[in-house]
């Protein structure tokens, strides 16, 4: 974040900027930080709502591009989408150095992880902090300040069901410049939709709970093949549906996706759910694969019943297996994400995982850094509440907006330590996915004394790539 700034004029202070409208082109500047490598929903969204309203948005994905000190300067309103812990550390950041360039501007965060973290946010990295549908809000808040108000105190939570325009793309950074989609060597355009926000479900561990409280909403189908639509125009020949869970309503997305495949045949996509719902909907499994349907995401987490009740994910081992077996019979690839490191996680259980994803050859449908994944105990996280969270924690640590802790086992801190180094280091050499995990086996079996399995995952290195997206991290 050294070189955040780029700039294009002399211009260092807003002077008489301030003044303008803010209507007027640049008076509202949108800022993304970081959307798991897909072209931001948060832009696309909040600047239909805001170009409905007649305003004139300028937008930076700090993902991709460096922000100028003049767009900075021009802005009266300054909202930073972060959806996640990773966005919220570089939107922090970025707040920082927009309030350094335009000490007048207002500063709104906006976002799952703002929400979380909307105490230490007022407490002078922002003025205002939304979280839910909070488009809407958004807007509302531009118009106060149009009319010469203080933002006043806002709730941080808004749960209605909005009007949602077209997500406005025209003048994003073009899709090319996100992650793509591979498949058996071929590589294709990706973009992006959302079919539905929030969630039915209450994992204690994931951000959306505390924000949603239990409830989803959808999108139109309307206004998602139009998003998708215009997609396609742009070059995408893949979409990602980014709902949480595109399960939360069946019969919703699979209309969506028929309408789709109808339009757009060659069209592949791919979407994230839970393994209850897959269970659930087994039977439409093949109407998704049907309908192009590459691969599924779904959250096993880890195969530790104990560690599963304690997240409360609502599914079992013996319900993940089932789960990728029905997936399978579909046609359809599982692509597993994970949490192996928790206060609950043991030696055995690791090594139990990476044996299951070498006997299962899931070893290229895992992207490394998912094995090198811990739990994350944001303010705001459900687990605080829990006695069988307490005694491994070690205080909040303000500055990495979590809280740390550590687990009773010393050599799951020091798996813990070298996995990620492994990983680490992987990414930055490039190295091969199926030698990185070859690496954080021998790592795990060396820790806990276990016998190696059957080094299948050897094979990987020949094989054609699974159906992915370039981008590793899924959440």
């Amino acid at each position: 974040m050294g070189s955040f700034y780029h700039n294009t004029s002399r211009e260092g202070s807003v002077g008489s900027d301030l003044a303008a409208s803010l209507r007027a082109p640049g008076g509202v500047l949108l800022v993304s930080c970081y959307e798991l490598g897909h072209q931001p929903a948060g832009l696309a969204v909040p600047m239909a709502f805001l170009e409905r309203a007649g305003f004139a948005p300028a937008t930076v994905d700090l993902a991709v591009e460096r922000l100028d000190a003049a767009t900075a300067a021009r802005a009266r309103l300054v909202a930073i989408s972060v959806p996640m812990h990773t966005a919220l550390r570089i939107g922090v950041n970025a707040a920082r150095r927009i309030r350094e360039a335009n000490p007048s501007a207002v500063v709104c965060f906006h976002g799952l992880y703002a929400v979380l973290n909307r105490e230490f946010l007022l407490g002078g990295a922002a003025h205002a902090v939304l979280g839910g549908e909070a488009e809407e809000e958004l807007v509302a808040l531009a118009e106060r300040l149009e009319r010469g108000e203080a933002p006043g105190a806002m709730p941080p939570v808004h749960l209605r069901k909005l009007d949602f325009p077209v997500p406005s793309r025209d003048r994003l950074p073009a899709l090319q410049r996100y992650a793509a989609f591979e498949r058996g060597g071929e590589r294709r355009v990706a973009g992006v939709v959302e079919a539905s926000r929030g969630c039915l479900h209450e994992c204690r561990h994931c951000p959306i709970p505390p924000v949603y409280g239990g409830r989803f909403f959808v999108v139109p189908e309307a206004t998602v093949l139009a998003d998708v639509r215009r997609q396609v125009a742009m070059g995408a020949l893949h979409v990602t549906f980014a709902d949480p869970d595109f399960l939360n309503g069946p019969g919703h997305s699979l209309r969506i996706v028929t309408a789709m495949h109808e339009e757009f045949p060659d069209l592949s996509y791919d979407f994230t759910a839970k393994v209850e719902h897959l269970l659930r909907h087994r039977r439409r499994l093949p109407e998704f694969a049907a309908t192009g349907c590459a691969f599924i995401v779904t959250a096993v987490e880890s195969l530790s019943d104990v560690v599963l009740a304690q997240l409360a994910k609502g599914h079992t081992r013996a319900d993940v297996q089932e789960a990728l077996e029905a997936v399978r019979a579909a046609g359809i690839t599982l692509r597993p994400s994970l949490l192996p490191f928790t206060p609950w996680t043991t030696l055995a259980d690791y090594v139990e995982l990476v044996d299951w994803l070498i006997a299962e050859n899931l070893t290229d449908c895992v992207e490394p850094v998912q094995l090198s994944i811990r739990l994350l105990v944001p303010p705001g996280s459900a687990l605080l509440d829990r006695p069988d969270m307490r005694p491994f924690l070690r205080g909040l640590d303000a500055d990495a907006f979590t809280w740390r802790w550590e687990h009773p086992d010393p050599r799951v801190e020091r798996l813990c330590r070298t996995v990620g180094e492994i990983v680490h280091w992987a990414n930055h050499t490039r190295e091969h996915p199926a030698a990185t995990f070859r690496k954080v086996c021998e790592a795990a079996y060396e820790q806990s004394g276990a016998t190696p399995a059957e080094a299948r995952a050897t094979h990987a290195e020949r094989r054609p790539v699974a159906p992915r997206l370039t981008e590793p991290w899924f959440c």
